[in-house]
This record gives structure tokens, C-alpha cells and sequence, in this order.
């Protein structure tokens, strides 16, 4: 039986991540093999974000909150979230999110999400789209002004 207790686990950081979006991760899918679903707790310190603002195409996320009071920031506005709130972000622009530790105290949550590949994330603020294939060899991050024709190289 692979087990995790989500009570009290090591995270780890990426020192490459820039300020306002540090955040320590724990993500036992991958090294169990799994292959449909991802799940992922994240330990968010005050002043920083889980990730910037976007939405997906492909994959359907959860977010359930073990620890402190996220901000929420949906396509609605912003929204203050409670200890176990469970939100739904579905794919395509409905579902953008973004969620952000504004309090004083470290914020923990646990997110779930379908694995697809290929799949598209959209960033609405920095107008980025990527590309993800599952071959990290052919993943893209552009920025969507940066599109061109159909047959762009092929003559």
C-alpha cells in the first residue's frame, strides 16, 4: 500500500521561483505510478501565490483547503476561503483561478485534478499559453501575440 499523511509533510521548494509565488509542493502521484489523476498539497507562505492566474483546457482541478484562509480569485472577484472549502475550477475561462496566501499565517491546501495530456493553460495577465504534451522536450510557453500561419516554415 503506498501512504501519505498529509498532516505533516516534508515540502519542498524551488529555489528558481520568483518572489510572490513561492510555494512548497508535495506530489506523491508520480513517483506511485499514477497516471489519471494528479494530487498535490502545497504549503503557501504569507505574501505569496500558488501559481499565476489561469485557466485550463484540459483538466478539470479541486482545491480543498486543509490550513488558514486562502483568497480565492475566480472570474468573479476575489473570495476569502475557510479551512475544509472545496471549489471546483472547471476547464476553458470559467474556471481561471489564482490563489493567493494575503494573511499572516502559512495557508496549506490540497489540490486534485485529472492528468491529460496534451493539454493548454492559459495566464490571462501576462498573456502566456502553454503547451503541455507529456514530453517536456516538446512543451511551450508563448505568449499568444506570438502565433503564426498554419504553414509558418514549412516552404
Amino acid at each position: 500500500m503506498r501512504r501519505l499523511n498529509i498532516a505533516n509533510p516534508t515540502f519542498e521548494y524551488d529555489d528558481s521561483d520568483p518572489e510572490g509565488f513561492r510555494s512548497g509542493m508535495v506530489r506523491p502521484g508520480p513517483g506511485w505510478g499514477a497516471k489519471q489523476l494528479g494530487t498535490s498539497v502545497y504549503e503557501i507562505p504569507p505574501g505569496q501565490a500558488l501559481c499565476p492566474y489561469h485557466y485550463e483546457y484540459a483538466e478539470e482541478e479541486w482545491l480543498l483547503v486543509l490550513i488558514g484562509h486562502p483568497t480565492l480569485r475566480d472570474p468573479e472577484g476575489e473570495t476569502e476561503l475557510d479551512p475544509w472549502d472545496v471549489v471546483m475550477f472547471e476547464t476553458g475561462p470559467k474556471g481561471a483561478h489564482g490563489i493567493y496566501n494575503r494573511g499572516s499565517e502559512p495557508v496549506r491546501v490540497m489540490m486534485f485534478s485529472t492528468v491529460m495530456h496534451p493539454a493548454a493553460t492559459v495566464y490571462p495577465d501576462s498573456d502566456k499559453i502553454a503547451v503541455w504534451t507529456g514530453n517536456r522536450e516538446d512543451d511551450a510557453v508563448v505568449e499568444r501575440s506570438s502565433k503564426v500561419e498554419y504553414f509558418h516554415g514549412e516552404v
